[in-house]
């Protein structure tokens, strides 16, 4: 049988939220695999909605679904909506095929690293023993999964960073970062997509914008997408902002 999840039956847990939301949990742990099955529940909800259903909210291991209780008519007496969309979910989750899965999206992020751009950079290279450039290397030569967007509009959460270059928060974080600052946070990587507080070591910047108000969807990266950083220079990158190049 052509399921994407067989023996995941105890690990597919559905849980009523309110009366109005639901969460579907396809694991306990951060990893490829729980992620398709995130995205593969996911859009099947986009393609075939149920009647009733408002809004889907993938993150790390579950989707949260959002729907409209006075649109579930109970099929018999005693039978609240919240049962009969738990229902719903939970058989839609185990029976998910893998044509469901989406193609990732390979999008290259140009970053110009250190300098007045990555003002952490040394810092890194020196709490991992590496030089600057080992650290530049490392980090633009691996493929990064977008797990979710979140904490802020267009921020990407991503997986696959190489411990080597791995770095604790600053214990005292700035108060406002540029957006487009690329940073590390213990084994994390990140771009901001707004300017915002944050505690994360800079390492570099992109030109390139991840979120615009005006469009739908207003950011640049989805979940599922995978991310390659690319080195630039200053020059490239002050090149960049004015023709806009690199899009």
């Amino acid at each position: 049988m052509d399921r994407l999840i067989t023996d995941f039956e105890k690990e597919v847990k559905v849980t009523a939220l309110s009366e109005s939301a639901i969460a579907v949990h396809f694991g306990n742990e951060i990893d490829v695999e729980v992620h398709k099955k995130v995205k593969a529940f996911a859009a099947h909800l986009e393609k075939d909605p149920f009647k009733g259903l408002k809004e889907i909210v993938p993150a790390f291991t579950t989707v949260t679904v959002f729907y409209d209780p006075l649109s579930i008519l109970p099929f018999s007496k005693g039978e609240s909506p919240s049962s009969i969309v738990c229902a719903t979910l939970k058989e839609i989750a185990l029976n998910l095929k893998k044509a469901d899965e989406q193609k990732s999206r390979l999008i290259e992020i140009p970053v110009c690293y250190g300098g007045a751009y990555g003002p952490d950079l040394e810092y890194v290279a020196e709490y991992n023993r590496l030089t600057p450039d080992q650290v530049v290397d490392i980090h633009s030569s691996g493929e990064y999964l977008v797990y979710m967007i979140g904490f802020a509009p267009g921020f990407p959460y991503l997986g696959g960073m190489s411990e080597k270059i791995a770095t604790p928060r600053k214990e005292q974080p700035r108060m406002e970062i540029p957006k487009g600052s690329v940073g590390i946070a213990g084994k994390q990587t990140g771009v901001y997509s707004i300017s915002t507080p944050g505690g994360w070591q800079l390492i570099g910047k992109t030109p390139l914008d991840l979120f615009f108000k005006d469009q739908t969807p207003p950011s640049l990266l989805q979940s599922g997408d995978v991310i390659r950083f690319k080195p630039i220079t200053e020059a490239e990158y002050n090149q960049y902002r004015e023709d806009s190049k690199w899009l």
